[in-house]
């Protein structure tokens, strides 16, 4: 089992701290998460409320991802970075290119883009995009991405996105894999053909079904190799069960934002005993 820390909500300023806090502790990597902007007027519905109100608010801070993986890793030599989730086609796919691209090289290999359609369709209108698309235009994305982090003089002439012969340098040292968050069905069929899942929360029960879903539609599509499934439970974290995700499948588990597990305007020794803690009696244990 790999485990990961959320760093969603997290102050900005703390970022490098606590990705080095969270390497000692024996994390595997930690996730940061993404939203240009809040706006004034919000009357899209978020997906996982009751009420459909969001957890954070205009300020909430939401650091630039790859500029925030990009300083973490400078400060780290073994954590891993991942997003959860990033919501790509918010962007050009050549500029998400660039972005992961100049991470992954700054970081030695460290980055896994976790990618999302969001559900804020204020965010898509104000930066030109369409919300309606969004799912389509992420796996013609998806394609563009790995063409262009290949290498070399590449072109793609799509539905949604055209260009002719054009190179990209530096690309990634290695392949970034590519995981999937949401729980639709067309997302999680868009994680079995990719390189892995990003559960945003669900009972321990819950996921041995997702498990075997994610494995169905993985050989009904016609991919090779194994599939990540990292998972954020709704129940206290312990040795048995990480045990029990394991024996059901999961090979990632998350520990939820600190500002869910210890409260807002905590300091960076408070989020330190958090994480030792979880280091200790969690990863050590497990």
């Amino acid at each position: 089992m790999k485990f990961w820390q959320s760093l969603s909500f997290t102050e900005t300023e703390q970022l490098c701290d606590l990705a080095q806090i969270a390497e000692g502790a024996g994390f595997h990597g930690v996730f940061v998460s993404d939203h240009v902007f809040h706006p004034d007027k919000l009357e899209s519905k978020y997906p996982y409320s009751e009420d459909g109100s969001p957890p954070f608010g205009p300020e909430t801070e939401w650091p630039e991802s790859w500029a925030a993986i990009a300083a973490m890793s400078a400060v780290t030599k073994t954590l891993c970075f991942n997003t959860a989730v990033y919501i790509a086609t918010l962007r050009h796919p050549l500029v998400v290119a660039k972005l992961v691209a100049t991470a992954a090289v700054l970081s030695g290999g460290r980055v896994a883009l976790g990618a999302g359609v969001g559900w804020i369709r204020e965010e898509y209108e104000q930066l030109g995009q369409d919300f309606k698309t969004r799912g389509k235009r992420l796996d013609e994305m998806i394609e563009v991405l790995r063409k262009v982090w290949a290498g070399g003089m590449v072109e793609h002439h799509g539905t949604y996105y055209d260009f002719d012969r054009l190179q990209m340098s530096p690309p990634p040292p290695q392949p970034v894999p590519i995981y999937i968050g949401g729980a639709s069905e067309p997302a999680l069929r868009r994680a079995a053909r990719n390189d892995g899942w990003l559960g945003s929360g669900n009972a321990p029960e819950e996921i041995p079904g997702l498990v075997e879903k994610l494995t169905a539609y993985r050989k009904e599509q016609g991919v090779d190799g194994e599939l990540d499934i990292i998972v954020a439970v709704t129940a206290p974290p312990s040795p048995d069960l990480v045990h029990r995700l394991e024996d059901a499948g999961a090979t990632g588990l998350v520990s939820y934002p600190l500002l869910y597990t210890i409260g807002p305007g905590t300091s960076i020794d408070q989020k330190r005993v958090a994480l030792e803690q979880y280091g200790n009696e969690i990863i050590s244990k497990s």
